[in-house]
């Protein structure tokens, strides 16, 4: 006879079923399938032998990580230990996923099952679930499964806001798109313009100039000496804007009307703005690449960093590429047809946008952008994985591509990398250990400021309590009290000389004085030893 139970992970807490015997668990099969579609045969066939509920929601986000490593959490384990039968040779433990079925049959030694009737088992678990469990509704089952799945995900994308690689992936294609679009719109520009003052083009040759020099001039014919000055600053010299100056006088273009030419401003003016955002974006892609990546910057430069990050998908997916395959990253499509034409295949790819490879001879390209790869790699890797990346590897790494090509060039023999790399790691443990202390220093200060908050919400706090508990009649007398002795310490009159009418009507028996009396004559008396 086999006995089988199944193990359940459900966003509740851990259910254990127990499930008929049978002589051969392959005959299960069948008869699971049949009372799939009815409740009552299933719950007669599949029953509730234990429950565990979690505590929180933390100790199910817990459990769920666990279970998606593969790793026996210890509430599965005292579970699993309290519930199965003493006898588990006989035991067999049917569970969803073999990760953790594997780390179960080790711990506990209890054999495992994770195919066959296994999987139709759960299915209809999962199917009645709620049924199953007494005190729990498919409503209440929804929510938690709702929570823990947001828990779950919110925790497998938290990541540091100041490391994340996806922003310099997204201002990289863009730089790309509007390098595109500015091209094509500065050379509608030219086109339109150019049926005016067709002269211009040949003088200005840069398109963000040739647009702002477009919307100032405007109509030929009304540019005059005046304006001089103004395209010197535009174009940044004398002699082109004394060029355009004359040209405009002599030029062949033909006329354009007023309304032809408020458009054409306007185009201009909306190119020049989107050359401007573009500068904006790569200062921003400049100082995200320096938090980032810091030394795969200082060695091959932001860009070209950039689009090597972009095109292998995140950092850590360049850092676990080798130097061959970032050698040709971005030349995919060079090195297929290659091998299938049995042709050569590519030198490089993306890094050929780096400025070593533009230096090198034309027999040392293929020799220098190997070399360059294999530091990008370990720049990458540095980045990747230390906790505060820093570009002093990056510095380092690009000292010694330029001793490389010095090498090729005039023979002399560069430094060691282990002489190199034991410099670099030196200068990156003191600004390492610099930045630590700046960290630290901000943290203090941000704890003191919030300690002196609290003080100060604390301190007004008891200032305000007492004023609250005060009754009427404690008001009263305390009036009564400030009122016999002024702020300065001199003493007031008393009532009965400035209120002789009243007097009569408040005032007590001479023989038996009040307590009020008595309070005045004590002060008066410590008034006047004083």
């Amino acid at each position: 006879m086999v006995l089988l139970h199944v193990l359940y992970e459900h966003a509740a807490g851990y259910a254990l079923f127990r499930v008929q015997e049978m002589e051969e668990i392959g005959m299960l099969l069948p008869q699971v399938e049949e009372s799939m579609t009815n409740i009552g045969k299933f719950s007669s066939m599949v029953k509730l032998s234990a429950f565990l509920p979690f505590r929180s929601a933390q100790s199910a986000l817990e459990n769920a990580n666990a279970i998606s490593e593969g790793v026996l959490h210890e509430d599965l384990n005292l579970f699993l230990d309290t519930n199965l039968p003493a006898k588990r040779k006989k035991v067999l433990l049917g569970v969803g996923d073999p990760k953790i079925g594997a780390a179960i049959q080790e711990e506990l030694k209890v054999i495992c099952q994770t195919g066959g009737v296994v999987v139709e088992v759960i299915r209809g678990i999962r199917l009645y679930f709620h049924a199953l469990v007494k005190g729990l509704t498919a409503q209440s089952a929804s929510k938690a499964q709702l929570g823990l799945g947001h828990s779950y995900s919110r925790a497998k994308v938290k990541f540091n806001v100041n490391r994340v690689d996806n922003m310099i992936i997204q201002s990289i294609s863009l730089l790309d798109q509007l390098d595109k679009d500015i091209n094509t719109f500065s050379m509608r520009v030219r086109e339109w313009y150019g049926y005016h003052f067709p002269e211009l083009i040949k003088i200005v040759s840069d398109n963000y100039t040739y647009c702002r020099m477009a919307k100032y001039i405007g109509n030929r014919k009304e540019l005059s000496e005046d304006k001089l000055e103004a395209m010197e600053e535009i174009v940044m010299d004398s002699a082109k804007a004394q060029a355009v100056l004359d040209a405009s006088r002599s030029s062949m273009g033909m006329d354009i009307s007023p309304i032809d030419l408020i458009n054409i401003e306007s185009f201009s003016s909306r190119v020049i703005s989107l050359s401007e955002y573009r500068k904006g974006l790569q200062d921003y892609l400049r100082s995200k690449m320096n938090q980032v990546a810091p030394s795969l910057s200082a060695l091959i430069g932001e860009v070209v960093g950039a689009r090597l990050i972009s095109h292998a998908g995140s950092l850590t997916n360049l850092a676990k590429y080798p130097a061959s395959t970032v050698q040709i990253l971005g030349a995919e499509k060079a090195l297929f047809r290659a091998l299938k034409t049995r042709g050569n295949t590519p030198k490089y790819g993306l890094i050929f946008h780096s400025t070593f490879i533009g230096r090198a001879a034309a027999k040392n390209k293929g020799r220098i952008s190997r070399y360059l790869a294999n530091k990008c790699t370990i720049a990458s890797r540095i980045d990747c994985f230390s906790e505060i990346p820093t570009p002093v590897f990056g510095d380092k790494l690009r000292a010694q591509v330029e001793e490389r090509l010095a090498f090729y060039e005039t023979g002399e023999a560069p430094r060691k990398n282990l002489e190199v790399m034991k410099e670099a790691q030196q200068e990156a443990t003191e600004v390492v250990s610099e930045i630590k202390r700046k960290l630290e220093k901000k943290e203090r200060k941000k704890k003191k400021r919030e300690k002196r908050r609290l003080e100060a919400l604390e301190a007004t706090g008891e200032a305000a309590a007492p004023q609250e508990e005060e009754t009427p009649s404690k008001k009263k007398k305390k009036r009564k009290s400030e009122g016999d002795v002024s702020e300065n310490g001199v003493e007031e009159e008393p009532q009965e000389e400035r209120t002789p009418a009243k007097k009569k009507k408040h005032s007590a028996p001479e023989e038996t004085p009040t307590s009020a009396q008595k309070k005045k004559r004590k002060s008066k008396g410590l008034q006047e030893e004083s």
